[in-house]
């Protein structure tokens, strides 16, 4: 136990350790000294701005990106202008800051990949410094120009740029600043002297923090916590404040009795502590100060940099990395000498077990005895997460187990999941992976942004297992990582398409949730057409095929693989596209070569675009369609001389086409028509009515030489004739000369009974509607024996009801 607790430091009640991360791979001569340091929180990259040794005209500063072992992962010389400041995004994307405003971005590996200015102020000002910042929107920018101005982008990805009010008084850099984001607002909080102020969208506002020593002539230095509640500032007495970012309350203020301005300022506070603390860093001082007036030091011996994170600072020197946190309480309640917390004797039991020492059943009777070998099991499990050696992880899980037999109801899943998570956690945190992250920090970032970090990093193999031990969905996981695999695959230039293209489909395979169009398009987007083809192959959605060929102008594949994919909507938008892009005579050239194509391209024409459908027809000589497009149009035609026009031109594409049928039909229409034209005395008003239509209005409108004249030119049967006038004179109640037409025709299937009974029928209606007794009369005496005895009585009926009148 004692060597676990050999470098504990107390303050106050809490224990603060420092862990040593890692032996630093990277081979740095003179350290960090001249060096622009950004790491990212969450164990992330670090990255350094080295500049040269011997400065001369021709040297460049070196940027060099490494994992946070100090493994390399991107070197490069910086051939742009002066940098500010180095940031890291919340993606781990770095942020070069330079002096005109200038923002460039860099992927973990040196690529770049997009830049953004903050303004036209900023390049005539120039920044004289800079921060990166975390908040609910995403990574943000904060500068302060020579101008003694304050420009924000809360958000890099959606860039609306803020300029802050003037700061009275305010000549320069101020003496220190800080971002804060309180209510979902992003602030500015700024020392200039002993005056404090703070900056939002509209205003400059004065503050005062609550208690702080009156010896203070100056704020020199301020930091605010990872979760942006607390807030620290250091005075040039030496004194430091500590309290709630909105300066409302004071939580405590140590005289550290270092006046020297410190180089940084970090918190380091667990999610849950109590205890308020703050490591202060001087040249070769590190100072951790809390709520009593003890602080403890640690001296350093090499140029050394702070990042701060959700539980505690990483300590990135030039020879090692380390962790300094407050000991979690599970951990000092199993490890500090002559506990008796329930975890630390079951600890002791698991020991004694081990040995075959009867005093493992002491300790475990004391346990029993006060009932808390459940709360003994979760402090073992809970303190394993937290300790960063696989040993001591071992020994705390396996006394947890050990205590887990002797419990009937203790639900397995905390042991389970901590097992897990340690798996996971000691995998990324090997040497070559360099990952540090903390058990806390590995809970708040979840494992889908870790697999995606490993992604980001190019590790596939250790994401796909993970994955596959997590058993994590699989279109979360392996499917996720081998589609960026691929997409990463694509793009090595050194190999041939064949090569790639056969790699990928092996390799994804049958994989779930897996888009080949996807991969297709990043082939497309590095210049790879014909491998992005040769990936669209393993496609199985035309639907996703046909959009990314258009965009290739590949228009003839893409139409191909529409018409296969059975989608009509599908080809209709190939077709539509196709018909922008092309000219006319190509166009119709590429359909006839696709007769699904065409003939729903046709059957688009016949509703949208009657004008094209005759090119069509033209294009491919087909007479026939030709010919019925004109006699369809001369329908819509009005004016008589179009009609004909357009008839005429149908009967010579029905001559064309050999038709005789069809052309001598239309010519008779045209016959028709100039007929109609012919008629003075009704005008147009026939014109547009069929054969049949014109003799019954001519019929019923007494015109009756010309229905005959129409009768004998247009060779009308005699059936059909006679029909329309009877039909005519019925409609005009002229009983007497249908009676006359009756008796004067003789028709070859005995119309006269027919036609005797259809005037009786009618007259009888006629007159029992004019309620006439008189015609009524007259139609009862034309009845004969053989009449309808329902017609009888309701003409009996209607005499009856007249004569009453």
């Amino acid at each position: 136990m004692a060597f676990i607790t050999a470098n504990w430091n107390p303050l106050g009640e809490a224990f603060y350790r420092k862990i040593e991360l890692y032996e630093m791979g990277w081979s740095l001569r003179d350290g960090l000294k001249e060096c622009l340091v950004a790491a990212a929180p969450y164990g992330g990259p670090i990255a350094l701005l080295r500049q040269p040794q011997r400065p001369s005209s021709s040297a460049r500063p070196q940027l060099e990106i490494y994992s946070s072992s100090g493994a390399n992962m991107a070197s490069f010389p910086w051939k742009s202008g002066p940098v500010r400041q180095l940031g890291w995004t919340v993606c781990d994307d770095l942020l070069c800051i330079q002096e005109d405003g200038t923002v460039l971005i860099y992927d973990l590996f040196g690529a770049f990949k997009r830049h953004f200015s903050m303004g036209n102020e900023v390049v005539q000002n120039q920044v004289l410094e800079a921060k990166v910042f975390h908040s609910p929107y995403g990574t943000g920018v904060a500068i302060v120009t020579g101008a003694s101005r304050f420009t924000l982008a809360t958000n890099i990805d959606d860039l609306k740029l803020r300029r802050l009010p003037e700061v009275p008084g305010l000549q320069g850099a101020p003496s220190c600043w800080a971002v804060l984001t309180q209510d979902r607002q992003t602030k500015v909080l700024l020392a200039n002297g002993a005056d404090l102020y703070i900056l939002d969208n509209t205003s400059c506002t004065p503050v005062t923090p609550p208690g702080l020593s009156p010896q203070a002539c100056s704020i020199v230095n301020m930091a605010v916590s990872f979760s942006y509640k607390y807030l620290a500032l250091f005075t040039d007495s030496g004194h430091l404040w500590m309290g709630s970012a909105n300066l409302k309350d004071k939580l405590s203020e140590v005289d550290t009795k270092v006046r020297t301005p410190p180089k940084q300022m970090v918190w380091c506070r667990r999610p849950k502590s109590q205890q308020p603390s703050v490591v202060i860093m001087w040249d070769r001082l590190l100072l951790v100060a809390g709520e009593c007036t003890d602080t403890i030091q640690y001296t350093l011996d090499e140029e050394s940099v702070c990042v701060a994170e959700l539980d505690g600072v990483r300590i990135v020197g030039g020879s090692r990395h380390e962790l300094l946190q407050e000991v979690p309480s599970a951990c000092q309640d199993i490890f500090k000498i002559a506990s008796m917390a329930p975890g630390a004797l079951l600890l002791e039991a698991h020991k004694e077990y081990e040995k075959s020492s009867q005093k493992a059943d002491e300790y475990l009777r004391e346990i029993k005895e006060q009932s808390v070998l459940g709360e003994a099991v979760r402090q073992c499990v809970e303190a394993a997460g937290y300790e960063h050696e696989p040993e001591t992880q071992k020994t705390l899980l396996r006394a947890a187990s050990f205590g887990k037999c002797f419990l009937s109801n203790y639900p397995p899943e905390p042991f389970v999941s901590m097992c897990r998570d340690l798996k996971v956690l000691n995998s990324v945190r090997e040497y070559t992976v360099g990952i540090p992250l903390t058990h806390t920090q590995y809970k708040q970032m979840t494992v889908q942004v870790l697999i995606d970090r490993l992604v980001y990093r190019k590790l596939y193999p250790l994401a796909i297992e993970i994955c596959r031990y997590l058993k994590t969905p699989e279109y979360q996981g392996v499917s996720r990582v081998l589609k960026h695999w691929a997409c990463c695959k694509v793009q090595q230039k050194e190999e041939p398409d064949e090569s790639i293209a056969h790699a990928v489909s092996v390799k994804l395979g049958e994989a779930a949730g897996i888009s080949y169009s996807e991969i297709a398009a990043r082939a497309y987007e590095c210049g790879r057409t014909e491998l992005a083809i040769k990936l669209l192959e393993f496609e199985p959605r035309s639907g996703e095929q046909v959009p990314l060929l258009l965009k290739m102008k590949r228009s003839q594949l893409a139409l191909s693989k529409a018409i296969e994919s059975g989608d009509t909507d599908l080809v209709y938008t190939v077709v539509t596209y196709l018909k922008n892009e092309m000219n006319r005579g190509d166009f119709f050239m590429t359909l006839r070569n696709q007769p699904v194509a065409l003939s729903l391209y046709r059957q688009f024409c016949k509703h949208q675009e009657q004008d094209t459908l005759k090119d069509l027809f033209n294009q491919d000589d087909d007479h026939q369609e030709l010919g019925n497009f004109y006699v369809k149009a001369s329908y819509k035609e009005k004016k008589l001389e179009a009609r004909l026009s357009l008839l005429q031109s149908a009967v010579d594409e029905y001559n064309k086409a050999k038709n005789e049928f069809a052309a001598k039909a239309t010519e008779e229409e045209m016959k028709l028509l100039r007929f109609q034209r012919r008629l003075d005395e009704k005008g147009e008003a026939l014109l547009g009515l069929s054969l049949q239509e014109t003799l019954h209005a001519l019929l019923t409108s007494n015109f009756h030489k010309q229905a005959e004249q129409l009768y004998r030119d247009f060779r009308v049967p005699d059936k059909r004739y006679w029909w329309l006038k009877l039909t005519a004179l019925a409609e005009k109640d002229d009983w007497e000369e249908m009676e006359k037409f009756a008796k004067s025709k003789k028709s070859p299937i005995g119309y006269l009974p027919f036609v005797e009974v259809f005037c009786l029928c009618g007259a009888a209606e006629a007159a029992i509607e004019r309620r006439s007794e008189g015609e009524i009369s007259t139609v009862l005496s034309r009845c004969s024996p053989t009449t309808d005895r329902a017609l009888l009585e309701r003409l009996n009926r209607a005499r009856s009801t007249a004569a009453k009148k």
